[in-house]
């Protein structure tokens, strides 16, 4: 499975008001894990940005000037995100300044090019209701350490978002085997019976790691864990 976490940083709030985007960063995840691959880029807006966009992010026009166009690098992105299934955080934003630029390049929206979109927000709210669900709330909650994030940034933001999506939606994932998985195994199933099973055991580091996993559901449970009563 290939996620691909998406992050965008803009001129305003409002593309139909002439905003921009002024930087992108992805992420991309290969079945639950970062695979090291990223696209990042800053962007030149041809205008300036709000003040308030400006103490989010602090791309001056003066450092994007001589930055690429979106026009630029439009095929790239979409060339990096086609097919895979898409993480925003606040998901109608991002789209809706990401279709305004691929208007501008007579492209099709941003939603045809790929495998589907999740907003990481409306997630978060289904999850945390009641709750205050920005990025750097759900990074203290999940004890991921964002103390080098002084301003937003596209790339920044969108490492912390899949570390806290991943963390979010742990033990979610199916019981399906990929098919490199059933390769390894001969054949797992024939006509949906059971016929033949691969066991791995874990190894040290993996054996730590499950029980940094088991730590952080106890963190976020209500009372005392099931596992740990005896």
């Amino acid at each position: 499975m290939r996620q691909i976490v998406l992050d965008t940083e803009t001129t305003g709030l409002e593309p139909a008001l002439g905003h921009r985007i002024v930087e992108i960063g992805c992420v991309e995840l290969v079945n639950r894990r970062p695979s090291g691959n990223t696209l990042h880029h800053y962007l030149n807006p041809e205008r300036d940005s709000d003040e308030a966009a400006l103490e989010v992010h602090g791309l001056t026009r003066d450092f994007l000037a001589d930055k690429p166009r979106f026009g630029a690098i439009a095929q790239e992105l979409l060339d990096f995100v086609a097919g895979a299934e898409i993480i925003i955080h606040n998901a109608p934003f991002d789209l809706a300044f990401l279709d305004a630029e691929l208007a501008r390049c007579d492209l099709a929206p941003f939603r045809s090019h790929v495998g589907g979109v999740v907003d990481s927000l409306a997630l978060a709210k289904e999850r945390h209701p009641g709750k205050r669900n920005n990025l750097d709330a759900l990074c203290d909650r999940y004890g991921i350490s964002n103390a080098h994030r002084t301003l937003h940034g596209a790339l920044l933001d969108g490492q912390l978002l899949a570390e806290v999506y991943l963390a979010m939606t742990r033990g979610q994932e199916t019981l399906a085997v990929d098919s490199a998985g059933d390769a390894a195994a001969g054949q797992l199933s024939t006509g949906g019976r059971l016929v033949a099973a691969l066991v791995v055991s874990a190894d040290a580091a993996e054996s730590a790691l499950h029980e940094e996993v088991l730590a952080g559901i106890a963190r976020e449970c209500k009372g005392q864990p099931v596992w740990s009563i005896g």
